[in-house]
């Protein structure tokens, strides 16, 4: 129990500075609210919704198939496969490795599956903006087409244990 009671309107009268930062603020929420949906739609910046449901063991029966068939040779024991233009290409994650390295060619379209054999992590290309979230039980397809010559590293953004920060694969794009 409050020692007096309030005044009956406690609130002042809201000044006409106060409406017009009010409104701007308002306004502006608005803006952000409406570009939100149309760079969904119109900026081409999403990834393909293309995932599908798969266990860990057949995610990597299918991965190794695909080394096998592509592998070119190793990189401190990590395979590096060169596929052709066009394939489907496949990356594991598990604690604390990408696998395998990636030899692509610049201008042409893979469509690259992403799963994980153990827990959470983050398939981050860097220098690149590519982001996304690696989950087992899911094998995640996007299209990718490489734009320019050089040397990707591929981090692991999600804190995965103690060799997280070890968890660093490659992608080298060649013409």
């Amino acid at each position: 129990m409050a020692i007096s009671t309030p005044e009956r309107v406690w609130w002042k009268p809201v000044d006409r500075e106060e409406k017009l930062w009010i409104t701007i603020a308002l306004i502006w929420a608005l803006i952000l609210f409406f570009m939100m949906p149309y760079w969904h739609a119109v900026g081409k910046q999403n990834p393909s919704q293309e995932t599908y449901r798969v266990t860990p063991q057949e995610y990597q029966k299918r991965a190794n198939e695909f080394i096998q068939k592509y592998q070119v040779g190793t990189e401190k024991g990590i395979p590096v496969v060169e596929p052709p233009p066009g394939s489907d290409i496949y990356i594991i994650a598990r604690m604390w490795s990408w696998s395998p390295i990636l030899k692509l060619k610049k201008g042409k379209s893979y469509r690259l599956h992403i799963s994980s054999l153990d827990l959470q992590h983050g398939f981050s290309v860097y220098p690149i903006n590519m982001n996304f979230m690696v989950l087992p039980g899911y094998d995640y397809v996007l299209t990718i087409t490489p734009t320019q010559e050089g040397e990707y590293t591929i981090i692991c953004n999600e804190y995965c244990g103690l060799g997280h920060h070890l968890m660093i694969g490659k992608i080298f794009v060649e013409s």
